[in-house]
C-alpha cells in the first residue's frame, strides 16, 4: 500500500507541474489602454481562429438599485437591445442574425455584461450594432411592459422548482431582503411593477458611463486594430449625468442559526444549509477553494459525496460551494433526499463540517484538490469567449493582469495547515441556516420552524 500511495503522490506531483506549465504557456498577454472618455480596453490577440469576441462589463448591478425596485438593474440590461434611437428591437436581432453573430446582455449580482462574438470580417459591423445598443437605448414603454410580463412569468415558473425555492429562501435568511445578495437579480413581481420607464432612464444615466465600463477584446485583432475599432465606435460615448451615488451595503451581518421548513407535498426534500461566506478579494480565497474541494465541491472525490452518497446511499448528489462576490457572498451545502432521511443527512453534513475544523486533511486529499484545481484551470482558456470572461472578471475583482499565469502557484502553495485554518475561520456549524422544502409531516426536525 505504501508503494501505491507513493506512486499516486508522484503522479499528482507530475500533474501539478504539467498543469502549471500548460497555464503558463496558454496565459494570454493582456494589452491595456484607455479611451479619451475614460473607458478602459483590455485586448488579447489570439490568431488561432478568425473570430473576435467582445465583452463590455459595466459597474451597474442590483447593488445600485433600491430594494423596493429590485429588478431595476436586470430590466435595464435586458432592454438595451430592444430598441435604440436608430433601430427597433427586431431590426437589431435581424442584423445580428444576418452577421451570424451572437449578442447578449445580462445582469449579475455585481455587474452588467454585454457579450458579442462573430467572425473577424464582421467585427466592424458588429461593433457598430453593439455601440448603438450601449449608447442609444430608448427603453420604450411597450417594451418595458413586455419585459416585465416575461420576467414575472419566468419567476412564477421557477417557484415550481423546490430547489430554487429553498435557495431563494436561504439567501433571504442569510443576507436579508434589503441586501442585493439576498434577493433574485430579476426582482419580484411587486418590485418589478414598481419600476417605471423614468426609473430605468435615471439608472442608465447614473451608472452606464464610460468611466464605469471596461471592454475586453479577444481574438484575431492586432493591438492597432483593437485600438482603431474601439476608438471609432466607443469614444463618442459620454456620461449623461454627474458621478453616481451608489447604494452599496456596508457589509454582511453574521448569520444566526435557524431551521425553516417550507411545506410541500413532495417525496423528496430539497435541503440548503450554510451561512455567509467570503469576498473574491479575500486573501484566503485560494485556501478556501482547496478546503471546499475536499469538503464538497470535488464531486466523487469530496467527503460529502463519499459519505452521504456512496457510504450511506441517501442522496444521488450533494455539493458545497462558496459564492465569492465583490462583497462577502455565501457558503452552502445543497442536497436532495427522501423526507424521512432529511434529518440524518443534515446531521451528517454538520458532522463533516466539524471534521473539517477538527483535523488536518490527508496528503492525498490535498494533492487531489491541487491537481484538479490547477489541471482544470486551462479549460477556462480554451475559447476566446472563455478568455474574455476570465480576463474581464479578473479585472473587475482587481486580481491583476498576471492572475491567469499565477493561478497555479496560488493553489500549489496552499498547505494542510492553511486548509485547517480556513475551515476553522469560515465554516461554523453552530450558525448554520437550514432551509428544507419538503413534506412537513414526514420531516423529523423538532427545532425547525414551519413556513407557508
Amino acid at each position: 500500500m505504501k508503494k501505491i500511495y507513493l506512486h499516486l503522490s508522484a503522479i499528482c506531483v507530475v500533474m501539478l507541474l504539467c498543469a502549471a506549465a500548460e497555464v503558463s504557456q496558454a496565459s494570454p498577454a493582456v494589452n491595456e489602454f484607455r479611451l479619451a472618455n475614460g473607458m478602459r480596453v483590455l485586448h488579447v490577440e489570439r490568431k488561432n481562429l478568425p473570430i473576435v469576441t467582445m465583452s463590455i462589463l459595466i459597474k451597474a448591478s442590483p447593488r445600485n438599485e433600491p430594494p423596493e425596485r429590485a429588478g431595476l438593474a436586470y430590466l435595464t440590461a435586458k432592454l438595451l437591445a430592444d430598441g435604440t434611437t436608430t433601430k427597433k428591437g427586431p431590426e437589431i436581432s435581424e442584423a445580428i442574425e444576418y452577421l451570424g453573430a451572437s449578442f447578449s446582455t445580462s445582469a449579475t449580482a455585481d455587474f452588467t455584461l454585454l457579450a458579442y462574438s462573430s467572425l473577424k470580417k464582421d467585427a466592424e459591423a458588429g461593433m457598430a450594432i453593439v455601440s448603438d445598443v450601449l449608447m442609444n437605448p430608448v427603453f420604450a414603454e411597450e417594451e418595458l411592459a413586455r419585459k416585465k410580463t416575461m420576467t414575472k412569468g419566468m419567476l412564477r415558473q421557477r417557484e415550481e422548482d423546490p430547489q430554487y425555492v429553498a435557495n431563494k429562501r436561504f439567501l433571504k435568511e442569510v443576507f436579508g431582503s434589503p441586501h442585493p445578495y439576498g434577493r433574485p437579480v430579476e426582482g419580484e413581481a411587486a418590485t418589478l411593477d414598481a419600476v417605471s420607464r423614468a426609473d430605468i432612464g435615471d439608472f442608465y444615466a447614473r451608472f452606464y458611463r464610460p468611466d464605469r465600463a471596461v471592454i475586453t477584446l479577444v481574438g484575431d485583432l492586432s493591438a492597432a486594430e483593437a485600438r482603431q475599432l474601439t476608438e471609432r465606435f466607443f469614444s463618442a460615448w459620454k456620461a449623461r449625468s454627474e458621478a453616481p451615488v451608489t447604494t452599496t451595503p456596508s457589509g454582511v451581518p453574521k448569520t444566526v442559526a435557524k431551521q425553516l421548513i417550507i411545506d410541500r407535498n413532495l417525496t423528496q426534500a430539497s435541503i440548503v444549509l450554510g451561512h455567509e461566506g467570503i469576498s473574491r478579494s479575500n486573501p484566503d480565497y485560494y485556501a478556501v477553494q482547496v478546503m471546499n474541494y475536499v469538503l464538497g465541491s470535488g464531486g466523487f472525490a469530496s467527503r460529502l459525496m463519499q459519505v452521504v452518497r456512496d457510504d450511506m446511499g441517501l442522496a444521488y448528489s450533494i455539493y458545497s460551494s462558496f459564492s465569492a462576490n465583490e462583497e462577502p457572498g455565501h457558503f452552502l451545502v445543497d442536497v436532495q433526499t427522501k423526507n424521512a432521511s432529511a434529518a440524518t443527512v443534515v446531521a451528517e453534513v454538520e458532522r463533516q463540517i466539524r471534521r473539517m475544523r477538527a483535523e488536518l486533511i490527508a496528503d492525498s486529499e490535498l494533492n487531489d484538490a491541487k491537481a484538479y484545481l490547477t489541471g482544470s484551470f486551462p479549460r477556462r482558456l480554451e475559447t476566446s469567449k472563455k478568455i474574455a470572461e476570465l480576463v474581464a472578471s479578473a479585472d473587475f475583482f482587481g486580481l491583476g493582469t498576471d492572475y491567469i499565469r499565477n493561478y497555479p502557484s496560488y493553489i500549489n502553495r496552499i498547505t494542510k495547515e492553511d486548509v485547517l485554518r480556513t475551515a476553522r475561520k469560515y465554516l461554523d456549524p453552530v450558525r448554520l441556516v437550514l432551509v428544507i422544502v419538503g413534506k412537513e409531516s414526514e420531516l423529523t426536525l423538532p427545532d425547525a420552524q414551519p413556513l407557508k
